[in-house]
């Protein structure tokens, strides 16, 4: 069994106006929007809800813990989504000089795209240590599995994720259409966005349990 149709729609409106808060994933998606057009933005929104999978499933099956109660496991987890976004704001600076086709969108390496995406999202374990802590909340026991009950859940939040994240990229890639007719604006989108993953990794870093 499921949890009630008011419970659902109670997590689901929840679930909306977290998508909608600035955060890691959502500013991602707008930056690579802005830089490189809406299709961009919508594989990165793909990458990082396959990402929102996999810690609905560690939630659902117990692993999601381990980063509760293991400091190890949650530090080394952060310290590789930590590098990995300083590596993407290293390719983003490099790339400030190099100018995007005019007027329109550039052609995109969707793999790379949906990678990072995934990666970027795996590799926070906040993500797992905040599904362990919202997803439950919305159960009942009474109803059937838990387990269960907690991927139905995380498919729904994933849902309302695609939703507002392809808005945000939709939007942010008719702005970065207008923005990249203009060479300077193309190297402060790329700088801005390399500062960005900068921001983020530190974020990361000093990110406690």
């Amino acid at each position: 069994m499921a949890p009630g149709a008011e419970t659902l729609l109670t997590f689901a409106a929840a679930s909306a106006l977290l998508a909608l808060v600035p955060g890691p994933d959502n500013l991602f998606v707008l930056a690579q929007s802005a830089l490189q057009g809406r299709a961009a933005g919508l594989l990165v929104t793909l990458g990082l809800c396959s990402g929102l999978l996999v810690h609905t499933l560690a939630v659902a099956a117990g692993v999601a813990v381990i980063f509760q109660t293991s400091l190890l496991a949650f530090t080394v987890l952060k310290g590789v989504g930590a590098l990995y976004l300083l590596y993407l704001a290293v390719l983003a600076w490099r790339t400030a000089t190099t100018p995007l086709p005019m007027g329109g969108n550039c052609r995109i390496d969707a793999a790379a795209l949906y990678r990072r995406g995934v990666v970027m999202n795996v590799t926070n374990p906040k993500v797992s240590l905040f599904f362990l802590a919202f997803l439950p909340q919305f159960t009942d026991p009474s109803q059937g599995s838990v387990p269960q009950q907690v991927a139905l859940l995380g498919g729904v939040f994933i849902l309302i994720t695609i939703l507002v994240f392809g808005g945000i990229a939709l939007l942010a890639g008719e702005l970065g259409v207008w923005l990249r007719r203009s060479t300077q604006w193309q190297r402060r989108l790329q700088q801005l966005s390399a500062f960005l993953f900068v921001a983020l990794a530190l974020s990361l870093l000093l990110a406690s349990r």
